[in-house]
């Protein structure tokens, strides 16, 4: 690997992870605002619809644990082309599916193997690249990334009125599919031989033992799961928050996920902005400034203020800004928690976080949505935990090191 390969980032490479790490939020937002026609269709009660969604999850989360492990052994790229191949083929299976036993059945698959990209391009990254130029090509990947949640729900909600909610999961399997053809040709391996490790279940069961029992470990993936939390309670609750509360067609889906995009946007860019020029506490103190301001006055607005479009929807913007702005710092703290193996840690922290997800989506957000200050409460809820976390990273970290916390 060459110095210049390692101190110089580029935007096809991030392209391309941001790519596959869209297929998460394609795979979630694209057939929300079909929710209803779904379960007329399928005969189904709107919780056994609601479970396709948390069947995926739980299945992204599951096979996130195997993942990164894998492409420690076998290799980046490998993983990565299996994963894209069974994504496409479980998502045709959605869209043939005349019941929802087979739609249940066929999202799972989907969950499956719809988290390496993500899991694994994390890995690449650090693989490549190293300090400040990692946290450039992580916030370009996030910038990238960001496009797929606000144009997701648009194109599923025109789709389900033009061809009805089939159309969602062949539009879905047909971008899966040239994104299989395009990282075949183009995806580069960047695991050397030299640093592959073994599969054999000892020494996989004594990685994972190793990271489940690391303090700093477990208090990053906290932060970054509880504050990912406090959006996906809103992504996960958002028929109800957009039809019900604000008064919202099934076609308006893009007035709360267009400013969430920006906000993810943002963040990104400015975390890319101030890489190398702010200490990751400076950046974690700005972050949680933001996370903690929108969601007081997301709360407060709420509990006292009539329903308002760009009100209630306004501080999800700024809370996602400080979301992505600490996303980058986060995930390269936690993948130097175990170097030797950035395949597993990036799959365990990513499997944890979609689990913590899957429990907002599951039970979250069927007992807060039914007000709008449940669902405020929650989300400030989540980011009082988020910042308790941090506090004990850094004090942790502090103790460990013999460094002083400036956090």
């Amino acid at each position: 690997m060459t110095r210049a390969t390692r101190h110089h980032p580029d935007w096809t490479l991030a392209a391309m992870l941001a790519a596959l790490a869209m297929l998460g939020p394609f795979s979630v937002d694209t057939y929300l605002p079909a929710f209803a026609e779904i379960g007329r269709t399928l005969h189904a009660t709107p919780l056994q619809v609601q479970q396709t969604l948390s069947v995926y999850m739980l299945a992204y989360s599951a096979m996130m644990l195997w993942h990164g492990s894998i492409s420690d052994a076998v290799g980046r790229r490998p993983v990565i082309l299996v994963s894209l191949f069974v994504f496409a083929i479980a998502t045709l299976g959605c869209a043939a599916s005349y019941r929802i036993e087979y739609l249940l059945v066929f999202r799972a698959l989907q969950g499956m193997s719809a988290g390496a990209g993500i899991a694994v391009g994390r890995a690449m990254i650090r693989d490549r690249f190293d300090g400040h130029v990692a946290q450039v090509l992580m916030s370009r990947v996030t910038m990238l990334f960001s496009i797929a949640p606000g144009i997701a729900p648009i194109i599923g909600g025109a789709l389900h009125v033009a061809f009805g909610w089939h159309s969602i999961f062949l539009f879905v399997g047909l971008v899966a599919t040239i994104l299989l053809m395009v990282c075949w040709r183009a995806l580069p391996e960047t695991l050397p031989l030299h640093q592959r490790q073994s599969l054999a279940p000892h020494a996989l069961l004594e990685g994972y033992r190793d990271l489940l029992t690391h303090g700093r470990f477990l208090l990053l993936v906290a932060c970054v799961a509880l504050n990912f939390g406090g959006l996906f309670l809103y992504i996960s609750s958002a028929p109800v928050f957009l039809v019900h509360h604000l008064g919202l067609k099934e076609t308006q889906f893009g007035y709360m996920f267009v400013p969430a995009v920006v906000g993810i946007f943002l963040g990104g860019w400015l975390s890319g902005r101030l890489a190398g020029k702010l200490t990751p506490m400076q950046v974690m103190r700005l972050a949680f400034a933001m996370l903690g301001g929108a969601a007081l006055f997301n709360l407060l607005h709420s509990c006292w203020g009539q329903p308002s479009v760009w009100l209630n929807i306004g501080p999800l913007m700024v809370f996602n800004i400080g979301m992505s702005l600490g996303s980058a710092t986060l995930t390269l703290l936690a993948l130097e928690c175990n170097p030797s193996r950035r395949g597993m840690v990036a799959s365990l922290q990513a499997s944890l976080q979609v689990a913590f997800s899957a429990v907002v989506s599951g039970v979250l957000s069927p007992w807060l949505s039914p007000s709008l200050a449940g669902l405020s409460a929650g989300m400030l809820v989540l980011n009082v935990l988020s910042i308790t976390a941090w506090y004990g990273y850094t004090r942790l970290a502090a103790r460990e090191t013999g460094v002083p916390s400036q956090g």
